[in-house]
């Protein structure tokens, strides 16, 4: 039983190209599986989340997180009486913009695209499921539902002006109401979202050496649930004690998003969806006490590991990679794969004004690249011996 406030699949305003209803499935199940049958779905087996791609076969990748980020999400739905279909397909696709090597290649690019309208990942995200995927033979992209492609764009909340390229290029197609907050399911998938990496970077840092749990013990929540497993389980194995405490913390965030979510849905009492958009603030979120505390975490996890000397060392590896590869591909186009070419043809078409175009199409590419096809292509065509 779906609350009132929940998005409903035969109330979706719909595809932009128009078409039939499909039998088994409802149109919000029908996005999620074009999601996890589309081209940049796959991708994201090979792109890093914090470490990269080839540095270890138990660290998580955008695929792994992916999974972890709709599994969560469709459990909070569920609980909340939401549409579980259309939070798991948010989950699905909030990474899909993500080019390789994490936030260090994003960070990359959008220096390197500034002079081009910028880059966001989000954003190319949208780009990508209503441009560059191009498989079906009556549309360019997955033509997905208006409430699939707003939750992309708007699960961290109402995106405001001036927008990236990408995301005003869809806009303009099509009006997602860009100043509002998204539905419910769409939030849901962003807290899911912050659930699973607090979750499995403080998994990967432990595996990777770059703290400890007597660290971790000295953190707010993470503590309390370590001291829960060892009066609970005195002298268990340390894998299976870390695995106990850790999903603990998991356990911890997760019911604190419903049982806040639970309260503030009692007491504002939504009837629509377009009730939930137009509140001020998210309806799902942490409580502030255990916001306080994941700040806290957060910031122990970027000193001690998104900027551990050994990550460091790392990011400034790939970004070099990043800063030749794209100039090279600018420059030289033909460079770029013969399926590539009509784009290109078509952005030289224009002259002068046509190098901003040119510079989005090689965005595209390099965007998409996986780790380790960015990685081989570096030593391809800039420098064998890397």
């Amino acid at each position: 039983m779906l609350q009132p406030y929940a998005c409903l699949p035969d109330a979706s305003r719909g595809r932009l190209f128009p078409e039939s209803i499909s039998t088994f499935r409802t149109p919000f199940q029908r996005d999620r599986d074009r999601i996890i049958h589309s081209s940049a779905f796959r991708r994201l087996k090979h792109k890093t989340q914090v470490f990269v791609e080839h540095e270890g076969d138990y660290y998580r990748t955008r695929l792994t997180h992916t999974i972890e980020v709709a599994q969560v999400a469709r459990t909070i739905a569920s609980a909340l009486g939401l549409n579980t279909d259309l939070a798991e397909a948010v989950a699905l696709a909030h990474d899909l913009g993500h080019p390789p090597f994490g936030h260090t290649g994003e960070d990359a690019l959008a220096l390197l695209m500034e002079p081009y309208g910028g880059f966001d990942h989000n954003a190319q995200a949208l780009r990508i499921v209503t441009k560059l995927e191009r498989h079906y033979a009556g549309f360019d992209g997955l033509n997905l539902t208006w409430e699939t492609l707003e939750g992309i764009a708007k699960h961290n909340g109402p995106v405001e002006p001036p927008w990236n390229y990408a995301l005003a290029e869809v806009n303009a197609l099509w009006d997602l109401e860009l100043g509002t907050n998204a539905s419910a399911e769409a939030q849901v998938a962003a807290v899911a979202d912050d659930c699973a990496y607090n979750h499995h970077d403080l998994h990967d840092g432990l595996r990777a050496g770059l703290f400890t749990e007597d660290d971790l013990c000295e953190l707010p929540i993470i503590g309390e649930c370590f001291e829960q497993v060892d009066r609970m389980h005195p002298g268990i194995d340390p894998m299976r004690r870390r695995h106990e405490a850790l999903r603990r913390v998991f356990g911890v965030m997760v019911e604190d998003v419903i049982a806040v979510a639970q309260n503030r849905l009692t007491g504002l009492c939504p009837q629509t969806v377009d009730d939930i958009r137009a509140m001020e603030g998210p309806i799902i979120r942490f409580s502030k006490p255990v916001y306080q505390n994941l700040k806290a975490i957060k910031l122990f996890l970027f000193q001690r590991m998104y900027r551990a000397p050994s990550v460091v060392v790392e990011r400034q590896r790939v970004t070099k990679m990043v800063n030749a590869l794209f100039p090279l591909f600018l420059e030289q186009p033909d460079l770029l794969p013969q399926d590539w070419q009509a784009d290109v043809a078509t952005a030289k078409a224009k002259g002068n004004e046509g190098k901003t175009e040119l510079a989005r199409v090689v965005l595209d590419y390099v965007a998409g690249m996986t780790d380790r096809f960015a990685i081989q292509e570096y030593h391809r065509l800039v420098d064998p011996e890397a």
